[in-house]
C-alpha cells in the first residue's frame, strides 16, 4: 500500500511534577506555622498540602514519606482551628459584655 508521504510520529511524555517542593520544604513549612498566626498557618497549610498533592505521581518521592506529611498537615490544620476556635470561645467567656459571650 501507498503511504502518500504521510508520517506517523510517536510522542512519549513524562509526567512532571507543576511544583519545584520537595518533601523537606513540607516539613519546613509545618515548623514555620507553628510561629504563624491561626489563618496565616491555615493557609500556609493548605498551600503546602497541595504542593503536597502535586508530588502524589512523581517517581523520585518517597510516596509513604508523602502520605505521612499529607496526614500531619491535615492534623495541623484541625488543630489549629480547633485552638482558634476554642480562643475565641474562651474570649468570649472572659468578656461576657460583647455580644459573642455564650
Amino acid at each position: 500500500m501507498a503511504s502518500d508521504g504521510v508520517v506517523l510520529m510517536t510522542l512519549v511524555v513524562k509526567r512532571m511534577p507543576m511544583t519545584d517542593t520537595t518533601l523537606e520544604d513540607v516539613e519546613h513549612t509545618l515548623d514555620r506555622a507553628t510561629d504563624l498566626e491561626a489563618e496565616a498557618a491555615v493557609d500556609e497549610l493548605r498551600t503546602a498540602k497541595g504542593e503536597l498533592e502535586a508530588l502524589e505521581y512523581d517517581s523520585d518521592i518517597d510516596q509513604d514519606r508523602r502520605q505521612e506529611l499529607a496526614t500531619t498537615l491535615e492534623q495541623r490544620i484541625r488543630e489549629v482551628k480547633n485552638r482558634e476556635a476554642y480562643d475565641s470561645a474562651f474570649g468570649a467567656a472572659m468578656n461576657p459584655d460583647d455580644e459573642d459571650a455564650p
